[in-house]
C-alpha cells in the first residue's frame, strides 16, 4: 500500500488573512476496498462545509438529450429542472435538455447543495439566481443570471430563505 501525505496551507479568507494548515493523506487501496473520503477536523465550520459541498457538486454529470443527441451536463451548469407533461427538462444558460431522471431523484441526489425545490414542478439552482422579489400571494419571483424568471411557490419560500441565511 502506498501512502502520500501533503501538508497544505489554505488561505480561507484573504481579507482577514486567516490561514489554516491542513494535512492531506492519499492512500492506494486494494481492488476489494471501496473508495472513501474521511474529513477529520477540530471544528466543522463553514470552510469545511464548503469543501464538502464542492465535492458533492462535482459528482457525476447528468445526461440530457436534445435533437437526438445526448450530452453530459455538469450540475454547476444547470440553472433549474422543470417537470412538464411527465417529462423532466434541465435548463442551462441557453440550452434546454430532456433528462430521464425524475424530480424526486434529482432532489435526493442534490440534497445539501445549491439545488432546492422551488415548486411542485421546479428544482432551482440557487447559485444561478441574480435577484428575487416578492410576488402575488406570498410567492417569490427569481430572476436568473441568464435573465429568465422562475416562480418560487409560497410553501418553498422558507426553504429559499433558509438556504440564503435569512
Amino acid at each position: 500500500m502506498q501512502r502520500l501525505t501533503i501538508h497544505y496551507k489554505l488561505d480561507f479568507n484573504e481579507r482577514k488573512g486567516i490561514e489554516q494548515s491542513m494535512k492531506i493523506t492519499i492512500e492506494d487501496i486494494g481492488p476489494e476496498e471501496e473508495d472513501e473520503i474521511i474529513i477529520r477536523c477540530k471544528n466543522l465550520d463553514s470552510h469545511f462545509l464548503e469543501l464538502i459541498y464542492s465535492l458533492k457538486m462535482n459528482t457525476r454529470k447528468i445526461s440530457g438529450s436534445k435533437d437526438g443527441n445526448i450530452s453530459m451536463i455538469h450540475p454547476k451548469d444547470i440553472y433549474y429542472f422543470e417537470a412538464v407533461d411527465n417529462k423532466v427538462f434541465l435548463y442551462c444558460s441557453k440550452e434546454v435538455y430532456e433528462t430521464k431522471m425524475k424530480l424526486y431523484e434529482i432532489e435526493k441526489e442534490y440534497e445539501g447543495t445549491d439545488f432546492f425545490r422551488a415548486s411542485k414542478s421546479v428544482i432551482l439552482n440557487i447559485s444561478k439566481i441574480k435577484s428575487f422579489a416578492s410576488a402575488f400571494n406570498g410567492r417569490f419571483e427569481a430572476t436568473l443570471l441568464n435573465g429568465e424568471k422562475v416562480m418560487i411557490s409560497r410553501q418553498y419560500v422558507s426553504v429559499l430563505k433558509s438556504k440564503l441565511g435569512l
